[in-house]
């Protein structure tokens, strides 16, 4: 009998809520255009949704309730997918303003770190949004601050109505740190271990990268985690079709690269969706459905969402 494939869970990010300001008139800013983005992500084999919301008036991000309301329920009736909600927001919000949406599925920075997003200021002679350019140049002397304190009060506000959670780990020290709470219990298996690579204060994009970050996965969580990989800006394929070679999970979107080749912007996150599928199917692998991906992570399941 021959063997079954190995299901590769992909996850779409729909829109930048700290990697992309809107360079692109591409990315998604209105409810209308994140919806109808997601869902067709959806159609195209995405398994998880990552979501932000924008101001639609100015494209600022913006962690408002009343914002991912106008998302959510539209989305989830469209799409089994699984929607994951965001506590990263913006490098500028209070870890409290980050928290508001993160309800039962969300992601979760590791630790904090310079997130410089300035030297897309040389890259880009227009941009989308007036406010866009100051946003950048901010980063010079940005930290996102996710500190010991900041983890534990999202872990202890979302833990009691079983939020699980993607854990963005953006070098090496965040996965020790993750392992800390691991051991003290705050966080409990199958970890759902979201690395990242490219954004400039964290780890690299190099092959040597990619393998150091799962050979220390593999050391301090055994069986115990599922890894996912992103790569920001160019390197988004190369990175994640790696992963996927050394048994990772994906994820692609307008939120990490705006392209779709060299010097070709994708039209719309469902376009990087494709790409990748292609890859993995190219690779004898499947794509996880859904259903797959709440199986795998342990997920509580869309009945038992308050949207």
């Amino acid at each position: 009998m021959a063997r079954s494939s190995r299901k590769v869970i992909t996850t779409c990010a729909i829109t930048g809520g700290i990697h992309t300001p809107s360079m692109s008139a591409y990315l998604p800013i209105t409810p209308d255009q994140i919806t109808a983005n997601a869902i067709e992500a959806a159609e195209a084999g995405a398994a998880i949704l990552h979501l932000h919301a924008r101001n639609p008036e100015d494209g600022r991000p913006t962690q408002d309730p009343a914002a991912f309301a106008r998302l959510l329920p539209r989305i989830k009736q469209a799409t089994d997918a699984v929607l994951n909600l965001t506590t990263g927001g913006s490098p500028t919000m209070t870890v409290d303003e980050r928290l508001q949406p993160a309800l039962k599925f969300a992601s979760l920075n590791m630790g904090s770190m310079n997130f410089g997003l300035y030297p897309m200021l040389g890259r880009y002679e227009k941009f989308q949004h007036d406010w866009e350019p100051a946003y950048l140049e901010k980063t010079r002397d940005t930290v996102f601050r996710n500190t010991f304190k900041d983890i534990e009060h999202i872990l202890e506000h979302c833990g009691g109505n079983g939020t699980r959670f993607e854990f963005e780990c953006y070098d090496t020290s965040h996965l020790y740190n993750l392992a800390h709470f691991r051991d003290r219990g705050l966080v409990q298996g199958p970890l759902f271990i979201q690395t990242v690579f490219g954004i400039l204060g964290g780890i690299g994009t190099h092959p040597d990268d990619v393998l150091h970050m799962k050979r220390t996965a593999d050391r301090l969580f055994g069986d115990e985690y599922v890894w996912s990989v992103l790569g920001a800006g160019r390197r988004q394929l190369p990175v994640t079709t790696m992963a996927a070679a050394m048994g990772g999970n994906v994820r692609v979107g307008l939120e990490d690269s705006l392209w779709d080749g060299p010097g070709k912007l994708a039209t719309s996150n469902a376009v990087q969706v494709r790409r990748i599928r292609q890859i993995l199917e190219g690779l004898g692998l499947e794509i996880a459905t859904p259903a797959d991906a709440r199986e795998m992570l342990a997920l509580k399941g869309a009945d038992r969402v308050q949207f």
